[in-house]
């Protein structure tokens, strides 16, 4: 029986149970992430980071909730109040309801029903994580308009352009794991690959997505809409309490969220490592589900050591590469990884195979050679402008006036 067929006969007892683990989990890397990133960033950064409330500063993320819980809540006057407390809701449940197709687990028994850590298995299940992630950038945007503030405003347009822009390379960068699986159920990409990860068959498919997932987040260096020295905090400057503490939760759930789908349709999932199947029956089937968090928490230390190396960009790089470098390369990518597939379909000899894919190769270094070879007679034919003259009168001084002041 396949996991679809377990997840579609669960009782409602056992869904709201996987529910609440599935929350609780959420809940518990949120506390942990933020916890990590200060020490590791701190590490990098020759600094000691939390190390004062619990051992080794575990119980920090926890002392900050509560801190955050009992602070005062301020609205400003001018702020749209209604959606101004809507928008930090908006933003932190739907992170949370992207989790509900995530395949975390194998089949596992739970109060003695045979079922996998997964809410459901829809036939559309990755473009519902898309549209999902889609939705949560109106709590940002909302929160910027209604904060009745200049700044938070910016931040909220900002975002809105980002996720435009980086949300379709991401999608293109998903079409050859659908062409290749035949499927966007989450479940049957998992089961696709069992013969190899498509981190390896679509490897640039792979790249293309791991830049678009730090720029769907906000994290740096592609934190534009909370630029601390431009916006003062970005989106969310006006807020303060607990919904600053739900937009902080957000953003952690998020990156999760998008390392989750990534380990789902490029590392196989909640599947172990090559060589280390056997460990899948370990703790009746249970043991699958360190398998996807050690994938998702690698993924998340990728993004801790992206904001501990890089600076942020600036606005006008960030938006030029997403609509002139990966947006362009993933239309290319398509057309050649549907190529491939096709070939491999119809049988196609090994010999056809590397012959088109050393032509594609030799096609795209030479487009690279040629635009920086235009590039570079560009610049060599470049002109300065020459300024023109001042057209107010200048009067003339004698030598003797300018040496006598």
């Amino acid at each position: 029986m396949t996991i679809s067929q377990l997840i579609g006969m669960d009782p409602g007892w056992i869904s709201a149970i996987k529910g609440l683990i599935a929350f609780v989990i959420c809940v518990l890397l949120t506390l942990f992430a933020i916890w990590a990133e200060r020490r590791i960033v701190a590490r990098m950064q020759m600094r000691v980071g939390p190390n004062r409330v619990g051992k080794f500063g575990l119980l920090q993320s926890l002392a900050d909730g509560v801190k955050l819980a009992l602070k005062e809540d301020i609205i400003p006057k001018a702020a749209d109040r209604i959606v101004f407390v809507i928008a930090p809701i908006i933003s932190a449940t739907t992170c949370f309801m992207a989790f509900a197709v995530m395949p975390m687990t194998g089949k596992v028994s739970l109060f003695g029903h045979t079922t996998a850590l997964q809410l459901t298995d829809i036939p559309v299940g990755v473009l519902y994580v898309l549209a999902i992630a889609s939705v949560g950038v109106y709590g940002i945007v909302l929160a910027g308009w209604s904060s009745g503030s200049t700044y938070p405003l910016l931040g909220g347009l900002r975002s809105s352009a980002q996720v435009i822009s980086y949300e379709v390379a991401m999608g293109l960068s998903l079409v050859a794991v659908f062409m290749y699986a035949g499927s966007m159920s989450t479940a049957d990409i998992v089961a696709a690959q069992a013969h190899g990860w498509y981190a390896v068959i679509l490897f640039p498919s792979f790249v293309i997505y791991l830049i678009s997932m730090v720029g769907e987040t906000n994290r740096a260096p592609f934190d534009l809409a909370e630029a601390e020295g431009e916006l003062v905090g970005g989106f969310h400057t006006e807020y303060s309490s607990l919904k600053f503490a739900l937009f902080f939760l957000a953003e952690y759930v998020n990156i999760m969220g998008v390392s989750a789908l990534a380990t789902t349709l490029f590392l196989g999932g909640y599947h172990a490592l090559p060589g280390l199947g056997f460990t899948e029956n370990w703790l009746g089937g249970w043991f699958t589900l360190f398998w996807f968090l050690g994938k998702v928490l690698a993924f998340f230390f990728i993004f801790i050591w992206l904001r501990g190396t890089l600076p942020r960009m600036r606005y006008d790089q960030f938006m030029k590469f997403g609509w002139k470098v990966l947006i362009p390369t993933s239309l290319v990518w398509i057309m050649v990884g549907s190529t491939f597939h096709l070939l491999k379909m119809r049988n196609a000899s090994r010999i056809a195979i590397m012959g088109f894919g050393i032509g594609v190769f030799l096609l795209i270094m030479a487009g690279f050679t040629f635009s920086e070879w235009s590039v570079k007679r560009a610049k060599a034919n470049a002109v300065e402008p020459e300024l023109p003259a001042p057209s107010f009168p200048v009067p003339s001084i004698t030598r003797s006036e300018y040496i006598n002041g």
